[in-house]
C-alpha cells in the first residue's frame, strides 16, 4: 500500500471514531486486515497517535483553520489531524509528512481538501513556535485530556493527577501472563530469551512479564497452545484476590473477552466456572480464548442485573464482578476513551455498578467471596460504589486487601496507571456473612 493510501485509510478509520463514536478497537482490525504486515505498524501508529493526542491536535487545527469545516466532513478532519500528528509527534521529515497527507487527500477524492491540506500543513510548519506557545495557554491541549476528565482527576487525585496524565499519554508496556500450569515464570523468561526476546518480571504479580518490545502474539513461544497470554499485570491480580478453591462454583460476571476467566482456570484446577456476558459476540471471544488455553467453562448469555433469566438457583462460592466502567485507568491502551466518554457517563455507570452488585449478591452463598473490580481511577465508580453497597447490605463485610501494590483506600485498593508498569485498576473484596454474623 502506498504511503498516501495508508494515510487515507487511517483517515477513514479515524472518521468512524471521531464522527460516528465507534471504538478504535472495533474499526481498526478490519482496516489492518486490508494492509500488508509491513504497513500495519504505521497504520496503528497513526490511528492510536491521533486518538492519544486529539485534544491537542484539534486545538492546533482550530488555530490553523480560517473557517470551521462542515460538520459532516469527518474524514477530511481526520486526515488533517493525521498530518498534524506527523508534524508534531513523529520523527518524520516535514516535507514528507505534508506531501503524503496532501496525496492522501487526492486518494480520498476530495479535490477541495487537497489545497486546504497543503496550505494548512505548510502554515503549521512555518508557525510552529507561535502555535506551540498558544497551546501552552490551554490546559486541555497541553495535557491532551478533555477538561471534564482533568477536573475529575484533580478532584480524586490532587497530588497525583499530573502523573496520571503523563501515564495516560505514554505508550503502554507489552505485558504477558504466563500459564503456570505449563511453565514457571522463570522458565518462560528463559524461553523468551532463547527466541530473542528480553522480558522483566513485574514485582508482586507472580505470573507477569513485561517484554522490552511489542511483538505479534502468535510469534511468542507456545502462544498457540496456551503457554502465554497478553494481559496487563494489574488485571492478573484478580484471580489470586478471588481466592477460589478446587471444586468451587465460580461466576465470572461480565466475563468478555475472557482474560480473567482463563487466568482463574489456569490458577485453580477443577473449578465449576460460569462465564456470563450479555453480548453473544463478545462471549464468542471468551470461547476462543479458552479453546486456545485448552480450558473449559460454562458460557452463558445473560444480563448480570437480571439473574432470573439465566441463574439455575444454585449459589456460588465465588463471584468476580469486573464491572463495566469508564475505563479511565486504561486510557494509555485505549486512547479513544478520551474522545468517546462524556462527563455525564460517570453517574450512569456508577448506578449500573450498584445495580450489578445488588443483583449478584443474593447469588453468593453465606461465607462466599465477591471481588469487585474496575479499570477506572474515578472514586465515584469505585470507593463510593462499595461504600453505598455496604451501607445498604448488613450481611456484607469488606475484607481489607493487604498488599505491596497500589494504595489502600477507605474501601478497596487502587492502582494508578503507570505504577510498576501496570494499568489503573480498583479492587474490593466482599464476604457475605451468615445469619449469626460470621463469614
Amino acid at each position: 500500500m502506498s504511503a498516501a493510501n495508508m494515510r487515507a485509510l487511517a483517515a477513514r478509520t479515524l472518521a468512524a471514531v471521531l464522527g460516528e463514536g465507534q471504538s478504535l478497537a472495533s474499526v481498526l482490525p478490519p482496516a489492518l486486515a486490508r494492509t500488508t504486515p509491513r504497513d500495519r505498524g504505521l497504520l496503528q501508529e497513526l490511528c492510536y497517535g491521533v486518538c492519544r493526542w486529539q485534544p491537542q491536535l484539534q486545538a492546533l487545527l482550530d488555530l490553523l483553520l480560517q473557517r470551521p469545516l462542515a460538520p459532516g466532513e469527518h474524514t477530511v478532519r481526520a486526515l488533517l489531524l493525521v498530518g498534524l500528528y506527523q508534524l508534531w509527534h513523529l520523527r518524520m521529515p516535514e516535507h514528507a509528512a505534508v506531501a503524503e497527507t496532501v496525496a492522501a487527500a487526492h486518494t480520498l477524492q476530495r479535490p477541495w481538501a487537497v489545497g486546504l491540506s497543503n496550505a494548512l500543513l505548510r502554515n503549521a510548519v512555518r508557525r510552529r513556535a507561535e502555535l506551540t506557545a498558544a497551546l501552552a495557554t490551554r490546559e486541555d491541549a497541553q495535557t491532551a485530556h478533555p477538561r471534564w476528565l482533568l477536573q475529575c482527576l484533580r478532584r480524586d487525585w490532587p497530588d497525583d493527577w499530573p502523573d496520571l496524565v503523563a501515564a495516560n499519554n505514554a505508550r503502554p508496556p507489552f505485558t504477558l501472563r504466563i500459564n503456570t500450569r505449563q511453565h514457571s515464570r522463570a522458565d518462560y523468561q528463559a524461553l523468551l530469551a532463547a527466541s530473542g526476546h528480553r522480558a522483566a518480571p513485574v514485582a508482586g504479580v507472580d505470573s507477569a512479564l513485561i517484554l522490552d518490545e511489542p511483538v505479534e502474539p502468535l510469534t511468542l513461544p507456545g502462544f498457540a497452545t496456551g503457554a502465554v497470554s497478553v494481559q496487563d499485570a494489574a488485571a492478573q491480580l484478580a484471580a489470586p484476590l478471588l481466592a477460589a478453591e478446587p471444586g468451587q462454583r465460580v461466576l465470572d460476571a461480565c466475563a468478555a473477552p475472557g482474560g480473567k476467566t482463563g487466568h482463574l482456570l489456569e490458577q485453580v484446577s477443577d473449578l465449576k466456572l460460569t462465564a456470563l456476558d450479555q453480548d453473544p459476540a463478545r462471549l464468542e471471544r471468551v470461547r476462543a480464548n479458552l479453546q486456545r488455553l485448552g480450558l473449559s467453562a460454562t458460557l452463558l448469555v445473560g444480563d448480570a442485573r437480571a439473574p432470573a433469566g439465566w441463574w439455575d438457583g444454585q449459589p456460588y462460592d465465588r463471584i468476580l464482578l469486573d464491572a463495566p466502567c469508564s475505563a479511565s485507568g486504561v486510557i494509555r491502551r485505549h486512547p479513544d476513551i478520551k474522545l468517546l466518554r462524556r462527563a455525564t457517563d460517570i453517574a450512569a455507570l456508577a448506578t449500573q455498578q450498584g445495580e450489578l452488585l445488588a443483583a449478584l449478591w443474593p447469588l453468593l452463598r453465606p461465607g462466599g467471596r465477591l471481588l469487585y473490580a474496575t479499570c477506572s481511577v474515578l472514586r465515584q465508580e469505585n470507593e463510593a460504589v462499595i461504600a453505598a453497597f455496604l451501607a445498604a447490605h448488613a450481611d456484607a463485610r469488606e475484607v481489607p486487601i493487604v498488599a505491596d501494590w497500589g494504595r489502600a483506600l477507605h474501601h478497596g485498593r487502587q492502582i494508578l496507571p503507570g505504577t510498576a508498569g501496570m494499568d489503573g485498576f480498583y479492587y474490593a473484596v466482599l464476604v457475605r456473612q451468615t445469619t449469626d454474623g460470621t463469614s
